[in-house]
């Protein structure tokens, strides 16, 4: 009976644990053949036991290991837990190893330096060395266990087809039956409005709840299989699915209008498109959520003096509250509260929501400073250290606008796959949007962030959005 695999928060445990380990034994190793060298070149006297029990190295031993599990977080190693490649494996492991080295060196090695540089270079060849061979040692014992699980069809990832046409049942039988295709049990076909449906036992009514469906069953993944090429159709299937919060995947050659930008993933051997993943590397996603949270912390010590001015004069300009808070829609539409400091007169959005347009009536006078400079989003620097958002992304709206643009932009369903930014590539070429046509419009340039994410053009944003701030030229 096939079973599904561990779950991918064990699978990471085991990882992690293994690093651990790994590095632990890695740098006793280092440390054991540290001492040779340095006995072998007469640089020093004591003995192994006295070196190698000395409290120094003692303490090294149990914090080197542990720092060491912050790079290999940051390597994005974890992130993905399954579905590793073996070129992947090797590539992220030397990376991690090489940078380890750098630090473990200039933080505890380089106050000992003996003044001949060739040792030196031994001494660091040495520790990259067992850095590396013991822990992709460990890393790849930890993978080829669980690929064996796969391949003895051990274990199978529970998988829901979306769709029930002929085609369908053909992409889902290669899944399942392709030795070159590990990992497939599908479980259930979720027919499309329009198609040639099969109806037979493993047809789910259409009239079903997916998301309780795929509670129900612990569905691992889903995966989109037409009968024809239509993005249109693809895309508003997708904004139903994001909310559930699993892998959801499509045959390159179906959805062409989307393959340049976002990355194929190696898949036991199948590759696909992950939808709900954005264009950007495992480590990035790391490096940008760190990045986030101290920059955060930093911006709201720093300007604590003007929440404090702002918050006085918000105050005081009317009645009402000084923050206003506000139900928008993040990544995977989850909904959370923004915050920003009020800018308008208290309850001036009673019964249908509206957008702010020129000259609005509802803005108080010192809101129209705020808003101008942007220092009504200060707030948010919150919701990012919470974790609904981050410094740069898409801007994220209501739910009550938000069904308006899918239906005339379904591709605004690909921003579920990040969180949204307190600043975005659509606010600094576009700016603020009057109605959902001009959303709608906005929503191309966060299309184009998403197809082109990385670091640099997060800085690339953040130096466009600080012209635009010292400019004064928000809405």
């Amino acid at each position: 009976m096939n079973q599904r695999p561990d779950s991918e928060i064990k699978q990471r445990m085991k990882y992690v644990a293994g690093d651990l380990f790994a590095s632990a034994f890695a740098f006793f190793v280092f440390n054991v053949l540290r001492y040779s060298i340095l006995k072998g070149k007469n640089q020093i006297l004591v003995s192994f036991q006295d070196f190698i029990f000395s409290p120094k190295l003692i303490v090294e031993e149990i914090i080197v290991p542990i720092l060491m599990l912050g790079v290999y977080w940051l390597s994005g190693y974890y992130n993905r837990p399954f579905g590793k490649s073996r070129l992947e494996e090797i590539t992220t492991t030397l990376t991690s190893a090489l940078i380890n080295t750098v630090w473990i060196y200039l933080v505890f090695l380089i106050n000992d330096l003996t003044g001949f540089r060739k040792i030196n270079y031994e001494l660091i060849i040495v520790l990259f060395g067992s850095l590396a061979f013991f822990t992709y040692m460990v890393r790849i014992a930890i993978t080829g266990i669980a690929r064996m699980h796969f391949r003895k069809s051990e274990w199978k990832f529970r998988t829901l087809i979306i769709g029930d046409s002929p085609q369908a049942r053909a992409t889902a039988y290669s899944l399942e039956h392709d030795s070159l295709r590990e990992g497939y049990n599908v479980i259930g076909y979720y027919p499309v409005e329009g198609e040639d449906n099969t109806n037979d036992s493993l047809t789910l009514p259409r009239h079903i709840s997916l998301s309780q469906f795929c509670k129900n069953n612990k569905v691992d993944q889903i995966v989109i299989a037409l009968q024809e090429r239509d993005e249109s159709k693809v895309l508003n299937i997708l904004y139903d699915l994001f909310i559930l919060n699993i892998p959801v995947k499509i045959s390159p050659d179906t959805l062409s209008f989307l393959t340049s930008s976002i990355r194929l993933k190696d898949v036991y051997a199948e590759p696909f498109i992950d939808l709900t993943s954005p264009s950007i590397t495992e480590s990035s996603k790391n490096i940008k959520r760190v990045c986030d949270v101290v920059l955060s912390i930093l911006a709201l010590l720093i300007l604590s003096p003007v929440i404090i001015c702002v918050a006085i004069g918000v105050k005081r300009s009317s009645p009402g509250k000084i923050f206003y808070y506000q139900e928008r829609i993040g990544k995977r539409q989850k909904p959370f509260r923004i915050y920003k400091f009020r800018t308008m007169c208290e309850n001036a959005e009673r019964d249908i929501p509206a957008l702010t347009v020129k000259d609005d009536k509802r803005i108080t006078p010192i809101g129209r400073i705020l808003r101008k400079y942007r220092i009504d989003e200060i707030p948010q620097f919150w919701n990012v250290i919470k974790g609904d958002m981050s410094i740069v992304g898409p801007r994220p709206e209501r739910e009550y606008f938000i069904k308006q643009i899918v239906k005339k932009a379904p591709y605004y369903s690909l921003v579920y796959q990040v969180r949204p930014g307190i600043t975005s590539w659509g606010m600094v070429k576009y700016g603020y949007a009057s109605s959902v046509e001009e959303m709608v419009e906005r929503t191309r340039y966060d299309l184009i962030y998403l197809s082109n994410m990385s670091l640099f053009i997060d800085v690339k944003i953040l130096i466009y959005t600080l012209r635009t701030l010292l400019r004064g030229e928000g809405k």
